[in-house]
């Protein structure tokens, strides 16, 4: 058995200063550690997959430290899709420790009964090489520098999988908290709250089908996003083949997959890199799909954060089926999440205002409903998703990493 601190601390020598996830007992003494260190930052996640999306972001930063994703094994249901179509497909590197509940052999609960077993061949299916996490201290160097070697070289993630009793309890100091609320100082562990936020919802002026476009609204993002300090980030689909059409820029990221990622890949860009604003531009359907990243953003989102979400009602990459957006007030929720602003409206003059309006005291939301339907003959990426990130690695001065 080791304690907490020595892992933390062999691993910070390596350079990991970020870690997210969902807690486990399993896990508890490094998130009650981690929490307790104000040179570290944990940041607290609705599941799983979010917390993969963000450690993503983290490597997408470059140099700002390496993260760790932190999970229960039956977690590792919700971070599929980041582990194969985000991390893998942009080879964005990180340190997963992924909890072993019933282990063969290991009396555990029912609900663990399938995924214990499974959780190796679910590991290696997804091409993410792993190993037993250190149970003595002498192992804990040499499994790091295992994992970090394998990271460098490949620039995808590597896995620790846990055993039961292999780390000794670790108690969380009272004020101690997993959730960093916004105010004067985002100090890890804030147990301050922030007012909540009132929406603007604007009186809506035009029909569904007389509203102006997404690629109307994308193209006043390119014409408002300065490509020397803005990053912006697209969601799957159509919305990032729209924006490749219009202007590739090496300020932008086109996303492939990881449907609802966008969001928390997003925030972990903007915290490892405040001197960025980075934009997220976002669906109704991927919003939809992880709706507790707008409850993570309003807790930790930092004020170069900005939430652009494009709603059209509809699923247009596959054939106009309708979402529920219409029946939900995005606006309200980011206000009611703790954004420090947000705003809803049909007004695509409005959002280039919005684009261009100063920072505040936490990130900014803003939705704004659009017609559906897509130009003809919209291109596809030439660039491959590698390329994009390298690019945009580069761009803005970081060390891009594996190939």
């Amino acid at each position: 058995m080791i304690e907490a601190r020595h892992f933390v601390e062999a691993a910070r020598e390596r350079g990991f200063e970020w870690y997210a996830g969902v807690p486990c007992s399993y896990l508890t003494p490094f998130i009650n550690y981690v929490l307790q260190d104000p040179s570290l930052q944990y940041v607290s996640m609705a599941n799983e997959g979010d917390a993969v999306a963000l450690i993503a972001g983290v490597a997408l930063a470059g140099g700002r430290g390496r993260g760790v994703a932190m999970m229960q094994n039956s977690g590792l249901g919700n971070a599929v899709s980041p582990l194969t179509s985000l991390t893998w497909t942009f080879r964005l590197p990180q340190l997963l420790i992924v909890t072993w509940r019933a282990q063969p052999g290991v009396p555990d609960e029912p609900q663990h009964a399938l995924m214990g077993p499974i959780t190796p061949k679910m590991l290696e299916t997804m091409e993410i090489p792993w190993e037993l996490f250190p149970s003595e201290i002498d192992a804990i160097g040499p499994a790091l520098d295992r994992a970090t070697a394998y990271m460098d070289e490949t620039g995808r993630p590597y896995a620790l999988v846990m055993q039961k009793g292999t780390v000794a309890p670790y108690a969380l100091k009272p004020g101690a908290t997993a959730a960093a609320k916004r105010s004067g100082s985002r100090s890890p562990g804030s147990s301050v709250v922030a007012p909540a936020s009132q929406a603007v919802l604007e009186p809506l002026r035009l029909a569904a089908d007389a509203r102006s476009s997404r690629q109307d609204a994308l193209r006043e993002v390119v014409t408002r996003t300065p490509a020397g300090s803005t990053a912006v980030l697209a969601s799957t689909g159509f919305c990032g083949r729209e924006l490749y059409a219009i202007d590739d820029r090496p300020n932008q990221l086109y996303m492939v997959g990881s449907m609802g990622c966008v969001v928390p890949l997003a925030l972990g860009l903007a915290l490892a890199r405040p001197d960025l604003r980075v934009l997220a531009l976002d669906g109704d359907g991927a919003a939809l799909m992880r709706m507790g990243a707008f409850a993570t953003v309003g807790a930790y989102g930092p004020p170069n954060l900005q939430h652009l979400l494009l709603d059209n009602g509809v699923h247009d990459s596959t054939g106009g089926q309708a979402t529920v957006s219409r029946h939900v007030s995005f606006a309200e929720i980011a206000a009611a999440c703790g954004y420090a602003s947000s705003l809803e409206t049909d007004d695509v003059a409005r959002i280039g205002a919005w684009l261009e309006s100063p920072p505040t005291q936490g990130p900014r939301f803003a939705r704004l409903l659009t017609r559906a339907g897509t130009p003809d003959g919209l291109p596809r990426p030439s660039v491959t998703p590698v390329d994009v990130k390298t690019r945009l690695m580069q761009h803005f001065g970081s060390p891009a990493g594996a190939p």
